[in-house]
């Protein structure tokens, strides 16, 4: 491998990019495929081909085509690491590539036939399996180090023009925002620190006592946390609970437009009784760190997009359970929602809640009003409530619950909002409302995950990355 990837550390200056310098092996059975779109001094496409520990490499001038007619211009590059196929970002000015690198498609990839040890020097049939790339593709070498990539006559062909597709698969960030929300920190004095153009004041301040935990430490978590957090959060009004003098001091909520900070966005949101009230969204990661610097460290979000406030698509069960049940009950409870969720084909995503249960999310893609999602959730909490009577109840009330679990479908309800995936808690220990995959259910307790070990977690495989598929 080190022989393998020489050229390509050549090349760069690590120290100055954020590239992985590539030190893992693959370990899996099936070949993986990245699609980036790469805006540098000349806007092109990297396809890469998982092989034999490496990801062969193309630089594609127009991108791929779904067009059989079109034969695009692919042109080898050094072989990357495999870790490169999680890479998005910028690459600096004047170093090797410099410019935004955007995921475009990622998936696996199968050879059409057999395959020898080495990599084919004349053609290869593949089939890409993909969100945006799907079917039979061939790649031609006709000379030194250029191939034609080519869309084999297939069910899929003309299936999609890339040129329409802005965003990233990974993060649905468009190479603008990728650019912006890149942009490293830097230091101006002693009271002031910059993150994401936004000025954080009095970065020093303790926020939690213990773990010692400051401003500044939250405003780069939420700047790091960003690629992940803001697919949940952007364009959905929020509610946030501030907190000026930390834990140690009062914590307010606010859900109201006061400011005109960066990032941020005004909808003006008519109530119940039809009075206009203010409410606000947050549009980018400028956005994020603006309301950090205000000290709003929690945040809580709608189940509806702001330009599609009347129909919800994201549907929270929260677990309420009673003092006396354990947790060992409280996992059940998780499994079990999960097993109606699945018999009604309803895809769910897992996460801590940073209190005392864990929150299943369900995407919602049918066309809802607030009546019938408040409604479906309240069908699917009293499925539960039928079918294990003894353990479950839907009603609210406290004298229900009695060695009981409340199944929380309430928040699914207009203006009503539940914790954002990858929010802090302001709570004892700074917990983390934290996705998870199902597996970790019985590993991970609520309120385990904090601030540094949620950052561990974002070098693993992203437990959300179909979320919205």
């Amino acid at each position: 491998m080190e022989d393998k990837l020489k050229q390509y550390r050549q090349k760069r200056d690590f120290n100055k990019t954020k590239e992985p310098r590539g030190t893992k092996r693959n370990k899996s059975q099936k070949l993986h495929f990245v699609v980036q779109h790469h805006l540098a001094s000349h806007d092109h496409y990297d396809f890469r081909l998982e092989w034999n520990g490496t990801l062969k490499s193309w630089a594609i001038p127009k991108g791929p085509s779904y067009n059989p007619k079109d034969k695009r211009l692919a042109v080898m590059v050094e072989d990357h690491p495999l870790e490169y196929r999680h890479f998005e970002g910028v690459i600096p000015q004047g170093e090797y590539g410099g410019g935004t690198v955007m995921i475009f498609d990622e998936g696996e990839w199968e050879p059409i036939g057999k395959m020898g040890k080495s990599f084919p020097k004349d053609m290869l049939k593949f089939t890409l399996k993909g969100k945006r790339l799907k079917g039979s593709w061939t790649l031609v070498h006709f000379k030194e180090d250029n191939w034609l990539l080519i869309k084999e006559e297939d069910e899929f062909y003309e299936f999609a023009d890339i040129n329409t597709l802005k965003r990233s698969i990974k993060t649905k960030r468009t190479m603008e925002q990728i650019a912006r929300q890149s942009k490293s920190a830097s230091v101006i004095d002693g009271n002031q620190k910059i993150v994401e153009n936004i000025p954080i004041t009095h970065p020093d301040k303790v926020v939690f006592a213990r773990p010692r935990i400051t401003k500044w430490d939250i405003a780069m978590y939420y700047e790091q946390v960003s690629r992940r957090m803001m697919p949940f959060i952007d364009n959905r009004l929020i509610s946030v609970i501030r907190a000026p003098q930390g834990m140690a001091g009062e914590h307010f909520f606010k859900k109201h437009l006061d400011n005109d900070n960066p990032g941020i966005g005004k909808k003006i949101v008519p109530n119940d009784k039809n009075h206009k009230e203010d409410y606000y969204y947050i549009k980018d990661v400028e956005g994020l760190i603006s309301e950090v610097q205000m000290n709003s460290f929690e945040f809580h979000i709608w189940g509806s997009e702001v330009d599609q406030l009347e129909h919800p698509n994201m549907m929270v069960f929260d677990f309420d359970p009673d003092e006396d049940l354990d947790i060992g009950q409280l996992r059940q409870g998780v499994v079990d929602l999960k097993s109606i969720l699945d018999d009604l084909k309803l895809p769910s995503f897992l996460k801590t809640s940073g209190g005392k249960g864990y929150h299943v999310v369900v995407p919602i893609k049918q066309h809802m009003t607030w009546r019938k999602f408040r409604m479906t959730a309240k069908n699917i909490a009293e499925l539960m409530e039928a079918k294990w009577p003894d353990r479950y109840t839907s009603n609210v009330r406290l004298k229900n619950r009695h060695g009981r679990i409340f199944i929380d479908w309430i928040r699914n309800t207009r203006s009503a909002t539940s914790v954002a995936p990858y929010s802090l808690r302001l709570r004892d220990n700074c917990p983390v409302s934290m996705p998870i995959p199902w597996r970790d259910l019985y590993k991970v307790k609520p309120n385990e995950i904090g601030l540094k070990e949620a950052l561990k977690r974002l070098k693993r495989k992203d437990p959300w990355e179909d979320f919205f598929n």
